[in-house]
């Protein structure tokens, strides 16, 4: 019997990772080690960023890998344009507006888009539809559990 070949992250590789994000406070912000399942990492398919994809490739099942990203590079910079001023009757009576909550807002396609409460004046709600993370460095903690085959235990 032949050892097995390790088999290292490539340019189109299915990555299974157990991964926790760390803001530059120290405080985790997520995590997939707290029972949840691990991470489905696609390379090259645009859902992470390059910066990250480049950490990742070259790398191997076994290996974790701890990489700081500045927000452009991470979850991106705070899009002013996706800050807006809703009316406070716009919303239902029935759903309680509290700053930092997370409301979802229906879209024309039936898909829901996230917005989060940054501030209630009077008649005026201020929503965020910047991803949660957005504008800051985050630090990416990942362990490499599997390559292209989910891991076995």
């Amino acid at each position: 019997m032949s050892p097995k070949m390790q088999q290292s992250v490539k340019s189109d590789s299915l990555v299974f990772a157990h991964m926790t994000l760390i803001l530059p406070d120290g405080s985790v912000a997520d995590s997939t080690r707290n029972g949840r399942k691990p991470s489905v990492i696609r390379i090259g398919d645009g859902s992470i960023s390059e910066a990250l994809e480049q950490a990742l490739i070259g790398k191997s099942a076994g290996e974790r890998v701890k990489v700081s990203l500045a927000a452009q590079d991470a979850f991106g910079e705070t899009q002013p344009n996706l800050i807006q001023f809703m009316d406070i009757h716009q919303f239902p009576a029935d759903i309680k507006l509290e700053e930092g909550a997370v409301i979802a807002f229906d879209q024309p396609d039936g898909s829901q888009l996230p917005g989060i409460l940054r501030e209630i004046k009077g008649h005026s709600v201020k929503v965020d539809f910047n991803h949660p993370l957005a504008g800051q460095e985050i630090t990416f903690d990942i362990e490499i559990l599997s390559i292209d085959q989910p891991p076995t235990s």
